[in-house]
């Protein structure tokens, strides 16, 4: 797969909904979107796992990883919470897990 240089990000994600249909399921989503590859740990694999498995079982819906990642980071920024003033990631969980919530320290 060739990669174009130089083109802003923008205008690749716009590109590539106008793009004709290739092989595969047809995309879902209705806004431009960009691929990004991101390391969690096994644990937290784990975990969504067993949450879209939960959903699946209570709700009939399913759920994937991916769009239970993006409900998770739509809610932050739904939620207006000011994380600008983190410094670190553990710093953000905290923050997170408190507005939520829960005991994490």
């Amino acid at each position: 797969m060739t990669k174009k240089r130089g083109m802003p990000v923008g205008l690749r994600t716009a590109a590539r909904t106008l793009a004709k249909p290739g092989p595969g399921r047809p995309p879902v989503h209705s806004e431009t979107w960009s691929k990004v590859s991101v390391v969690l740990f096994d644990r937290q694999i784990l975990h969504l796992d067993r949450l879209a498995t939960e959903i699946r079982s209570k709700s009939g819906k399913v759920l994937n990883r991916a769009e239970i990642i993006r409900a998770l980071i739509d809610g932050l920024i739904d939620s207006r919470m000011d994380v600008t003033a983190v410094s670190s990631e553990g710093d953000l969980r905290a923050r997170v897990a408190r507005r939520l919530g829960s005991p994490y320290r």
